[in-house]
């Protein structure tokens, strides 16, 4: 199980969300007995450091740095986890084969977030310790596959472990991730209606209001697809993208939105990532109450 890779209590990671896996958030994961994360999303090198002081500051249990590839800073990001002596990397977004030896001279554990076989295997011939194999059932930036089909093509593609993520809230959905071969699992929505989880309460309570089908994915025709809560912004990009609108014509609608959410609250215009796990969120609880629950059994 990733629990023994990873040195937790549970065989959880904590999803990198940007602008959300703060350091303290990550700390708190990490203390209720999963792998913390602090996911750089939009930071730059100096924000990344600041944020591994605060977890540093709040737990002495592991945790790790999630690097999405496509920061405008990330080559400065990429050298910041080693100069830190960050253990565990994850990636999102890209291809990280550009990092690889020197994390890996610096001693880190590599996991990378795939939405496909072939990348995984690729991954797993030039370093990965394990991949995460996201399905398209998450929250925020998404694949095609479905987790049922994507995990266990790709445990059938490398001998790494496999985290499974996507469509994942409860010891139900964390069994069956088990029986297609998985070594354990990351969730991300599930932990949006925590006490803990730093985003505004508007937010918190959209998602616990939430069905499994108020989520839609946006960006699908201009190739960036993201799955959020449905909202009026939501229906307005859809709208202006299938009548042909361009990326940047698009970009004004998505500028900052996930910050609106995240620190303002701003529920119709802001960018509400969340995966279809929504209408399993009933009620805030605890970190511990979260995890303890999708472990039980």
């Amino acid at each position: 199980m990733i629990n023994e890779i990873l040195g937790t209590e549970f065989p959880i990671i904590q999803g990198g969300m940007a602008n959300i896996a703060t350091g303290a958030f990550a700390a708190d994961c990490s203390n209720a007995g999963a792998f913390g994360l602090i996911g750089v999303g939009g930071m730059d090198a100096a924000q990344l450091k600041k944020e591994i002081a605060v977890c540093r500051e709040k737990t002495d249990k592991s945790f790790g740095v999630n690097i999405m590839l496509m920061n405008p800073d990330v080559d400065n990001l990429a050298q910041t986890v080693i100069d830190e002596g960050i253990k565990v990397v994850t990636t999102g977004a890209g291809n990280p084969g550009k990092y690889m030896e020197a994390w890996k001279a610096a001693g880190i554990t590599v996991i990378p977030v795939v939405a496909a076989p072939i990348l995984a295997k690729h991954l797993a011939d030039i370093g990965a310790d394990a991949v995460i194999a996201e399905g398209t059932e998450s929250g925020g930036h998404v694949g095609e596959m479905t987790t049922m089909t994507l995990v266990p093509q790709v445990c059938d593609s490398v001998d790494i472990p496999v985290i499974a993520a996507g469509g994942i809230a409860d010891s139900r959905q964390f069994k069956a991730a088990l029986a297609l071969g998985a070594a354990g699992v990351q969730v991300g929505t599930c932990l949006l209606g925590s006490f803990e989880c730093p985003i505004h309460e508007n937010y918190k309570q959209a998602i616990i209001k939430a069905k499994g089908s108020d989520t839609v994915v946006t960006g699908r025709i201009a190739g960036v697809p993201v799955r959020i809560l449905k909202n009026k912004m939501s229906r307005q990009y859809i709208k202006e993208e299938k009548k042909g609108a361009t990326v940047d014509e698009l970009e004004k609608f998505t500028l900052g939105s996930l910050r609106r959410a995240v620190f303002e609250g701003d529920t119709d215009t802001g960018s509400l990532m969340a995966g279809q796990t929504c209408g399993q969120v009933k009620e805030l609880r605890s970190l511990r109450d979260i995890f303890s629950d999708i472990c039980r059994d």
